[in-house]
């Protein structure tokens, strides 16, 4: 491993004295190994890394964004093919996208698309796991059957999360609003530490509960059914809720702070103890876990629905424009990377009635929210060292279909061939477009990229050295970079 990972702390050290206290120490906390992050810290320099951004937010469209009708429009193709939508210029010349995201195309100086990224899937799990993972491979054990699993790929997040060091205790990668879970129940895998253990999960915000399934999109603003034809019998009654990241049951603050102080006395008498990898690892854990209760800032950022009007307004009241400005208040006080889920259980998954649900219910949150967070980091000058990326576990079919047992109107069906992702800040050339799709959207033109490139560009937008790589539990070398970044981009 380079010097900008530190390969000590993937192994298993041998517990020690100081150790065992310590973990005792967590109880006193009132915290439980579930809500551990084992933080990890550079050491050292590694081999040259030009990358400028310090944060990365990967915004994830669960369902499958449609290129057709997003940032890749083919407005000269028949009929069944081009859709209901209308292309509009964008800010820079010869960029045109969707006519409805209008604020997006007035900031397209900012910002890059991808059209020519492929994998080989239309299966929603599977899509799923190749793009939150950056693997476009099945890992040994994968079946689709919706559980995660200790043999799967890591996710880009817990790659990130580990091989970054954390800043100001916090926990170096979080995924907000919500875990992303299927409507039977599972769990779709991807998203957690897999090969590289559980301790690498990325910090879960639970803000957005799970309601009835069968309820989609950007509640309660822009919410729907997730069949026309066979609505649920209850309303969506789905609310968004800072996460209790505050005490355990009756731990208040006052009996917290006289913990710590218990914990400092401990600290006291245990001077004499030998020194840890493994104790550094919990010191580690432990003031993350510290920040998060204690530090106002740091709950505040969780408070999104108080925001003043003006933000809200900004922003939009509803499940999208809270999660987006959850994720500019977290790199802005300095999480590595936020994973922002932006509709749980493939809400983005346009079978039926594809154009009024982008139109009157997808595209309005997801443009308003996206600009306003965009319009935030350059105000505060962090767009330049934070890279945005959002993008889909598949495409959409070239030729509309229609579900008449669903649905009323026309829709697309799952794509891996070919997707359109969006970039911007952290070192993105803005007004810029790689790659092509064919006359149909159906496959790449030119410059076909796949998932690896993807993650390939995010490591090296954040700096992390091509030879890099971690070890598994039994200490077998795995490169973090499995391609290469999208030329063009940076």
């Amino acid at each position: 491993m380079s010097a900008a990972l530190n390969p000590s702390s993937l192994l298993h050290p041998q517990l020690t004295r100081r150790t065992a206290v310590q973990a005792g120490a967590i109880g006193l906390l009132g915290l439980s190994m579930a809500q551990q992050r084992s933080v990890q810290a550079s050491e050292g320099q590694g081999a040259a890394a030009t990358g400028t951004a310090k944060s990365c937010v990967y915004i994830f469209l669960s369902g499958g964004l449609a290129q057709q009708d997003s940032f890749d429009l083919k407005p000269h193709a028949p009929s069944e093919i081009r859709g209901e939508f209308q292309p509009i210029a964008t800010r820079t010349p010869g960029i045109e996208i969707c006519e409805h995201l209008p604020r997006l195309a007035e900031r397209s100086n900012d910002w890059a698309v991808v059209r020519s990224l492929t994998h080989p899937t239309n299966d929603h799990t599977l899509g799923h796991y190749f793009m939150l993972t950056g693997r476009s491979v099945k890992s040994v054990g994968f079946t689709g059957d919706r559980k995660p699993r200790p043999s799967d790929w890591p996710s880009i997040a817990s790659t990130v999360g580990d091989a970054l060091p954390s800043r100001n205790n916090l926990p170096p990668s979080i995924v907000l609003p919500e875990r992303l879970v299927h409507w039977s129940g599972g769990v779709i895998p991807g998203n957690y530490g897999g090969l590289m253990g559980h301790q690498r999960d990325p910090f879960f915000i639970e803000a957005s509960p799970y309601g009835d399934p069968m309820w989609r999109g950007a509640y309660p603003e822009y919410t729907f059914p997730n069949q026309t034809k066979k609505p649920p019998q209850s309303p969506d009654a789905r609310t968004y809720r800072a996460p209790q990241l505050t005490l355990s049951p009756g731990l208040t603050r006052g009996r917290l702070d006289a913990r710590m102080s218990l914990l400092q006395d401990l600290d006291e008498q245990r001077r004499e103890l030998e020194e840890s990898v493994a104790v550094k690892k919990y010191d580690q854990q432990c003031e993350a876990v510290i920040s998060l209760l204690a530090d106002q800032k740091i709950r505040s950022a969780f408070d999104v629905t108080s925001a003043d009007d003006a933000t809200l307004r900004r922003y939009g009241r509803n499940s999208f424009g809270w999660s987006m400005l959850m994720a500019f208040r977290l790199v802005s006080a300095g999480v590595n990377i936020v994973q922002v889920n932006l509709g749980n259980n493939e809400t983005w998954d346009t079978h039926g009635d594809a154009f009024y649900r982008l139109k009157e219910k997808l595209f309005p949150p997801t443009d308003r929210a996206l600009s306003a967070f965009m319009d935030d980091l350059k105000e505060t000058g962090q767009l330049d060292s934070t890279l945005v990326v959002m993008g889909s576990e598949f495409g959409r079919t070239p030729k509309l279909s229609t579900l008449k047992e669903s649905y009323t109107g026309a829709g697309r069906d799952h794509w891996g061939a070919v997707q359109s992702v969006f970039f911007a800040g952290g070192g993105i050339r803005g007004g810029t477009v790689i790659g092509s799709s064919d006359k149909n959207a159906a496959y790449p033109a030119s410059n076909p990229q796949t998932p690896e490139n993807m993650a390939a560009t995010i490591y090296s937008a954040l700096g992390i050295p091509r030879t890099a790589y971690w070890l598994d539990d039994v200490k077998r070398p795995h490169h973090l970079y499995n391609g290469e970044p999208i030329a063009g981009l940076l």
